[in-house]
């Protein structure tokens, strides 16, 4: 009863529109109102005041904020011009620009969406100049735009460190090695789209080391985020909330005083834009933590968990099985409300089957990363229709030669957890 209370709630209220965060808050209220036996009101309460006093929890709108001055203080236009430095005289090389830019943008900014608009904006317009078409331009920016939460900091994977109780920067660490193959992998699909293409120029740049090393130049205050923020966590100097913090203050000083694009009178836009968003993240976080707690004490994850588990034997197909459900959840629900509602019912089904909860991190923000690149929710779309002038209609048929490379990722990094953990079992 209880069960079914929540969930008919949840989907009732998600069809007449209501915010996810909201959603999420009223269907514990209604479950507790009208079910019999349910605990108290209270423990909405405590769920919500706990869900919101987290340590690790900072980190979200500071690296948010961080992300923002960035983006403002001219750092995703100079990544831009270094990566065009650096490959643009290739063959289709404005594409790996493209996704090259994505890679830099997403060391710095530990989000999808802020990713996409950034490089978005600067790219499509600059790719459709030498014969690119608008849909492959956004088909591919939305693409390269899921990088964003995986290579670190990424938002996601400090919501779930904290969910799962497992350390945030084993979690960056993780994510390197996969965020760098969906890198390859984007451009090689670029590469066999465009290999008969005639419209496109050769090249958009002539390459010349004397270029290369004035971008550089241009673009090392950028390049050298990444290397504080890691360096910071990785020698103990700071811990991954402390280094949202030190980014914020970087990202200031650099922007204002050393690149001068950001001027103090931009300021209070600028954190404005990084409270509205963060506040609609914690929203759902402390909501989503006060429904988790009530679908535990209903064993709903426990009873899912058996369920799954009594439908094979074999961890391949278990593991199978929880790929595609996470993939319909992606495409459905926001990806911070799915890592804390699903992370108590899936972790410990992979445990169960020796998945290490690293690994499964892993495994579970990229299967919601994709979930940015797919409709009906599919923010990445969004962002890139906005900026491209093109339909989510014909951007979902142009992603889709992407989003099969993303499956055959996604099961690469399920069977080989080898690739995730690499990195974290040196530190």
């Amino acid at each position: 009863m209880l069960a079914a209370t929540i969930f008919i709630s949840l989907f009732v209220l998600l069809l007449l529109s209501v915010p996810i965060g909201i959603c999420l808050g009223l269907a514990t209220m209604i479950a507790m109102i009208f079910v019999d036996g349910t605990p108290p009101m209270v423990l909405l309460a405590r769920s919500v005041v706990t869900g919101a006093d987290s340590f690790p929890l900072i980190a979200v709108p500071l690296f948010i904020l961080a992300g923002d001055l960035m983006q403002h203080g001219g750092m995703s236009r100079r990544l831009v011009s270094f990566a065009n430095a650096l490959i643009g005289h290739i063959h289709s090389g404005l594409a790996y620009v493209n996704v090259l830019a994505c890679v830099f943008f997403a060391a710095i900014s530990g989000s999808s969406p802020a990713t996409v608009a950034a490089i978005g904006s600067n790219m499509i317009p600059e790719m459709e100049k030498v014969g690119y078409s608008r849909r492959f331009s956004g088909a591919l920016t939305a693409s390269s735009g899921m990088i964003g939460v995986m290579i670190p900091p990424s938002i996601p994977f400090i919501i779930y460190g904290v969910t799962a109780e497992v350390s945030i920067g084993k979690l960056f660490l993780a994510g390197i090695i996969p965020g760098v193959l969906f890198a390859i992998m984007f451009m090689v699909v670029a590469r066999m789209l465009l290999r008969k293409d005639t419209e496109v120029q050769e090249s958009t740049t002539e390459f010349s080391k004397i270029g290369v090393w004035q971008n550089f130049r241009e673009s090392i205050w950028a390049l050298l985020v990444p290397g504080i923020i890691l360096g910071g966590i990785y020698s103990g100097a700071f811990t991954p909330t402390e280094a949202g913090a030190v980014a914020v203050v970087y990202a200031a000083v650099v922007g204002i005083f050393v690149y001068g694009d950001l001027g103090i009178k931009d300021l209070p836009e600028v954190l404005a834009q990084s409270a509205k968003t963060s506040g609609t993240i914690l929203v759902l976080v402390i909501m989503a933590t006060a429904f988790g707690r009530l679908i535990t004490l209903a064993r709903i994850p426990a009873d899912l968990s058996i369920a799954i588990t009594s439908m094979s034997d074999n961890p391949i197909i278990i593991l199978l099985l929880i790929n595609l459900l996470l993939l319909v959840i992606g495409m459905f629900m926001e990806t911070i409300s799915s890592i804390i509602i699903m992370t108590p019912i899936l972790l410990p089904v992979a445990t169960a089957l020796g998945v290490d909860p690293i690994a499964f991190g892993v495994i579970l923000t990229v299967n919601l990363a994709i979930g940015f690149c797919t409709p009906p929710l599919g923010v990445n779309l969004f962002v890139a229709s906005g900026i491209s002038g093109v339909s989510i209609e014909r951007l979902s048929k142009a992603i889709l030669p992407f989003f099969a490379g993303m499956l055959v990722l996604l099961m690469l990094i399920t069977y080989v957890p080898a690739i995730s953990l690499a990195l974290p079992s040196l530190w």
